[in-house]
């Protein structure tokens, strides 16, 4: 009887948890619940013994994650952020917050994932696809409500030119052929609004998401279309948001006449991005083209309002 009166006890005046997630208007299976739980506690310990190095350098969860957007121009914005010295980069895209089978591998799965760091450095990874994928922002608040967010964007057109640029050539480099763009773009006369290309474009609804989560101080944006024409200055930015000492200077850079952009030079070794990067976009109808243009002046507007920020956009 002594036993069940104090476990009675324990019962009421143990502390209920309270979840640090935002109000948001969602509810959230109950498996779903646990994993965020488990993210939350995990990412706090961050101390696998088996992620550390003998010379002091570790694998640790990334402090800046490059969130997108697909073909704005993350891998151009990932190179030039590792010529600073304190910043180690993942290689690849890890896809751990978008892809449910890596997501169910857990943190331990993620931190694999990562390059070793001294700890003075910023860890950064980079996935465009997060941007655009709706459980990706709860979940990267639910690992680190002070995340900092990297997000490039260009132009929503000449995006679309280049999503459909890049799965063309990589049909045709598989031999496999592939609809003309006009296909994608016009059905039944009219401009196919949902043509998924177009849609990763409209930026304002996907941000949206993002800003039921973390503050617009916690998301840098970087104008991809300045970054092709004057790398530099912006890159200065992301330094700045990144609370970076100015190591990277415009030396940092020179414009190859042959590819047509801009290159690195880091300690006298210059080097480009792929020969992917950079490709010819398809010659479109300029009244397709006007089209397009017209379809996302309002979009556009509305994400300028959103931001409190506007963009040389068509």
């Amino acid at each position: 009887m002594a036993a069940f009166l104090l476990g009675a006890v324990l019962l009421i005046v143990q502390p209920q948890i309270v979840p640090s997630t935002p109000a948001v208007n969602s509810k959230a299976e109950t498996s779903q619940s646990v994993q965020r739980e488990l993210l939350k506690k995990t990412s706090q310990k961050n101390d696998f013994k088996e992620n550390i190095h003998s010379n002091g350098s570790c694998r640790q969860l990334p402090q800046t994650i490059i969130i997108g957007v697909r073909k704005g121009g993350t891998r151009a914005l990932l190179e030039m952020l590792s010529l600073h010295p304190d910043i180690a980069a993942a290689e690849t895209e890890v896809h751990f917050f978008d892809w449910e089978d890596h997501y169910r591998n857990g943190l331990q799965w993620y931190i694999n994932q990562m390059p070793f760091s001294y700890p003075y450095q910023i860890t950064v990874e980079k996935t465009p696809a997060y941007f655009t994928s709706p459980k990706v922002p709860e979940r990267v608040y639910n690992m680190n409500q002070s995340m900092r967010l990297l997000l490039i964007l260009r132009d929503p057109s000449e995006r679309v030119l280049s999503d459909y640029t890049q799965v063309f050539y990589n049909h045709m480099q598989k031999h496999k052929p592939y609809p003309s763009i006009e296909q994608f773009l016009i059905k039944d006369g009219e401009l196919n609004v949902d043509y998924k290309a177009i849609n990763r474009s409209l930026y304002y609804i996907h941000m949206q998401n993002w800003l039921k989560y973390f503050p617009l101080d916690r998301i840098h944006i970087v104008d991809g279309d300045k970054l092709i024409k004057d790398p530099f200055p912006e890159i200065e930015k992301v330094e700045r948001f990144l609370k970076l000492s100015p190591q990277i200077n415009a030396s940092n850079f020179y414009f190859n006449k042959t590819k047509g952009f801009y290159c690195l030079r880091d300690s006298g070794r210059e080097r480009c991005l792929h020969e992917s990067k950079g490709r010819a976009h398809p010659q479109v109808d300029t009244r397709l083209l006007e089209k397009l243009h017209a379809y996302f002046h309002e979009p556009n507007k509305k994400f300028f309002e959103l931001v409190g920020r506007t963009f040389d956009w068509h």
